[in-house]
């Protein structure tokens, strides 16, 4: 058991929390009222999740082990890839939603050098090497008979599924979804992406400080979904004096906001208040990022370069939900005017699409496989057709 997953446990956390004002989806800032404060603190993956289990795949160089959450018991298995940065628990509040819409089961997997996931060479983030890792999970989990299998991919994940896809690294696989990844947008976005993450906080004073920043940042929009996906982007640092960790930054919109809410309530300090976060954050063990997203920008070009025509290429019932439609580069669009996929727009989302709003993304995948005679519908579910 990891250190993070012990603090939770030592937390004898309530069951699932009810979801924040807005029924959990984007679109507002979640504001709970005069002298009410949100709660950022994390929440287990078991709140979300039946079970949790580390997958050995072995092979003529030695072992690896590959960290899965899982849910159901049958009907087709819905493989999750996370994006970049995140893990697995980027998709909890989607697996509760789906779990009780259709009869399906979830296996959630952290990609190699993200997450609970403990390989050999965490720095290989070549499309190559993890769509194989996809292969080799289900070849573990399933042997020579897989059952019907769909691959969901976010972002990086997106990229991972279709080039798993494209290489035949999944023979049972029954259908392909890509949320909120382009190849023409995600290439014109990797100019920018070392500013990004350089202006990210390199350090958080605590779980909940690495959660209110995310949400207040707007990385995920979706507070519900924060409190347990956030667990699995950060780590404990070796120690507060760490060089790899320096002392934590508390800055930016969530300085801003405590400034603008004090102000409101005409009382407090803030220079006293920073003074204050400054002590104790060198009394408390600092977090900081699992993975250091700069460091893989060598493989940024093999996720996406050529993605559009290979997922057009994929035999499969495809989907792609998108958080915009601006976001469709020309191959995709001349594909999806000739139906070679469905297409779902859910705007108000920002890039974290199955964060943001679980239920939409839940309810457009169980309809996309009802539609196509995957599975059945379970608790009364009524599929909406998109009109694209």
């Amino acid at each position: 058991m990891s250190a993070l997953e012990k603090q939770l446990h030592l937390g004898r956390l309530p069951p699932r929390p009810p979801l924040p004002a807005g029924g959990g989806q984007s679109g507002s800032k979640m504001r709970m009222g005069p002298g009410r404060k949100r709660d950022f603190s994390p929440v287990l993956w078991s709140q979300y999740f039946e079970s949790m289990e580390d997958v050995v795949v072995e092979n003529e160089t030695g072992k690896d082990t590959f960290r899965i959450y899982k849910s159901g018991l049958e009907g087709p298995v819905l493989l999750l890839l996370h994006g970049g940065g995140h893990s697995a628990l980027s998709w909890a509040v989607f697996t509760a939603a789906i779990i009780n819409r259709i009869q399906c089961r979830i296996v959630a997997l952290d990609l190699r050098g993200h997450g609970e996931t403990k390989v050999r060479n965490p720095e290989d983030l070549s499309a190559e090497t993890m769509s194989k890792d996809v292969g080799n999970v289900v070849e573990a989990l399933y042997g020579d008979l897989p059952p019907p299998i769909m691959l969901i991919g976010h972002s990086m994940g997106g990229a991972i599924a279709v080039h798993t896809a494209v290489a035949n690294l999944v023979p049972s696989l029954l259908g392909l979804c890509m949320i909120d990844v382009v190849e023409g947008t995600a290439m014109d976005a990797l100019n920018s992406m070392q500013n990004f993450l350089r202006s990210r906080p390199k350090t958080f004073k605590s779980l909940e400080n690495a959660i209110e920043w995310s949400v207040k940042s707007g990385q995920i929009r979706n507070l519900e979904s924060a409190r347990v996906s956030m667990v699995g982007q950060v780590k404990q640092c070796e120690g507060a004096a760490s060089p790899e960790c320096p002392k934590a930054i508390v800055e930016g919109i969530i300085e801003e906001e405590e400034e603008e809410e004090e102000n409101e309530e005409g009382g407090g300090s803030v220079n006293k208040r920073k003074k204050e976060d400054d002590t104790e954050t060198k009394k408390e063990h600092l977090y900081t990022w699992r993975i250091e997203l700069a460091k893989t920008e060598k493989y940024w070009d093999g996720w996406f370069r050529g993605l559009s025509n290979l997922f057009l290429s994929c035999p499969t019932p495809k989907l792609l939900l998108l958080a915009g439609v601006d976001r469709l580069d020309k191959d995709l669009t001349i594909g999806q005017m000739q139906g070679k996929f469905q297409m779902q727009v859910l705007p108000q989302c920002g890039h974290a699409v199955h964060e943001d709003a679980p239920d939409k993304v839940a309810e457009a995948v169980a309809t996309f496989l009802i539609r196509h005679r995957f599975t059945e519908p379970i608790g009364g579910f009524q599929c909406v057709f998109p009109a694209c």
